[in-house]
């Protein structure tokens, strides 16, 4: 069990999925610039994180739900949850709104899954699925909330409880996504990389 100080964003999780110093530079060093990218996501969380519900027919839907885990030592925010009345009685959908397309890694599984994670300790229930909306394809993807990606989800979430706790940042590695990242010019990865290449040499020279 955590308390509530020790408590960390969900979000931490998806910047740790994309990169582990992205994550360091925003949750130990609050470290944040706009880009192209944030925005759109801001504009679209904008529509959803209103925090009211509304009813239709059997389905109750929740908008920018706040959420936490003691358990997990978790904190965040659902921007939609339907609850829904069937005969095998209420199932719960958390759904994720992206502006983007599905991503090739599992950073927005996690976040997910993390969301569910919350939601079964604060309604003491069992959550199987939940949903993502992506603006670009504009269609609705459910995925399984299955044991592997419960199991992928703790580990990022110790991974990330270690690096804000220790208050350490990870060192830059360079890839072709550090183009879309919206704090590059911050991070600056390559340039970190060539004074760690530098220095490697001087090492060398110097032994």
């Amino acid at each position: 069990m955590y308390n509530e100080e020790d408590f960390i964003m969900i979000s931490a999780l998806q910047h740790y999925v994309y990169c582990p110093r992205q994550c360091g530079l925003i949750h130990v060093e609050d470290v944040w610039q706009e880009n192209l990218f944030t925005t759109r996501g801001n504009i679209l969380h904008e529509k959803v994180d209103t925090d009211t519900y509304e009813t239709r027919g059997a389905i109750k839907t929740v908008r920018g739900l706040r959420i936490h885990s003691y358990n997990y030592g978790i904190v965040g925010r659902c921007d939609v949850v339907e609850f829904r009345e069937e005969k095998s009685g209420k199932v719960i959908l958390p759904v994720e709104f992206k502006s983007g397309e599905p991503k090739e890694d599992i950073s927005d599984k996690v976040q997910l899954c993390a969301q569910v994670l919350c939601l079964e300790e604060m309604l003491n229930t069992k959550i199987f699925k939940g949903a993502f909306f992506y603006g670009k394809i504009r269609r609705r993807n459910v995925i399984d909330i299955d044991d592997e990606l419960r199991n992928q989800t703790e580990k990022i979430i110790a991974s990330v409880r270690e690096i804000v706790s220790k208050k350490t940042v990870p060192a830059a590695e360079y890839a072709s996504k550090c183009r879309n990242c919206s704090i590059q010019s911050v991070c600056q990865p390559k340039a970190m990389n060539k004074r760690k290449l530098n220095n490697y040499i001087k090492e060398l020279y110097s032994a």
